[in-house]
C-alpha cells in the first residue's frame, strides 16, 4: 500500500510559542515522536511530507522554518498552506493522488484545529488515516488543558469515518506504516 508521513505545522514558533502564543504541551516528547517517527518512515520506505502555516511568523524568517530539532529528510515534499485545512488551497491532495498514496499517518500541530481538519478531510478524500496518539500537540486554551484536548481528539479521531474511509489512533511505538484498517472493516 502507498503511503506517506503527513507531519503538519510542526514549525519553530509554532511549538517554541511567542510572545503571544504559549509553548505547545510537551514539545520535548513531540519532538522526539516526530523524529522516532521519521526515522521509520525512512527505513519503510515511506515518503514525508511537511505542511507549514503562513500565519506563523508571518511566513518567514527561523520562527516559520520547520522546527530545527526535527530531522527534516533532503527528499521531504514541503507544502505551504493559507487555511487551518492542510488541504484547502494547496496541492497536496493532488500530490498523494498523483503518488497514489491511500494511507497517510499523521503528525504535528495544533490538535484541535490543523490536525482535527487534516484527519477528518483526508477520510472524505479517499484516504486511511493513521494519527499518531503521542505525536500531536497543542497548547492550553480558556476552556480546556492541552492534555484534554490531545485525550478527547485521540477519542474522538479513533474509529472516525466516512463510509469507505476512517481514521485510526495508534502511538509511536507501534507499527505504524502497517495499517491496521483492514482488521476494522
Amino acid at each position: 500500500m502507498n503511503q506517506a508521513l503527513l507531519i503538519i505545522d510542526a514549525q519553530q514558533e509554532l511549538i517554541d510559542g511567542n510572545e503571544k502564543e504559549k509553548t505547545v504541551y510537551k514539545k520535548e516528547q513531540l519532538i522526539r515522536t516526530i523524529n522516532l517517527v521519521i526515522d521509520k518512515a525512512r527505513k519503510s520506505n515511506v515518503p514525508v511530507v511537511f505542511v507549514r502555516d503562513l500565519d506563523v511568523a508571518e511566513g518567514k524568517g527561523h520562527g516559520f522554518d520547520i522546527h530545527n530539532g526535527i530531522s527534516v529528510p533532503k527528499e521531504a515534499k514541503i507544502f505551504d498552506k493559507k487555511a487551518s485545512n492542510c488541504f484547502h488551497g494547496t496541492e497536496l491532495l493532488n500530490h498523494l493522488q498523483n503518488h497514489d498514496i491511500k494511507h497517510v499517518v499523521v503528525m504535528g500541530c495544533s490538535t484541535q484545529h490543523c490536525i482535527d481538519s487534516a484527519v477528518r478531510t483526508a477520510t472524505i478524500s479517499g484516504l486511511d488515516v493513521t494519527l499518531v496518539g503521542d505525536g500531536h500537540s497543542t497548547a492550553d486554551n480558556d476552556v480546556l488543558s492541552a492534555e484534554q484536548i490531545i485525550e478527547h481528539h485521540n477519542h474522538t479521531l479513533h474509529g472516525h469515518y466516512n463510509v469507505e474511509h476512517f481514521s485510526v489512533v495508534r502511538n509511536s511505538e507501534e507499527d505504524l506504516f502497517q495499517p491496521t484498517h483492514d482488521s476494522y472493516r
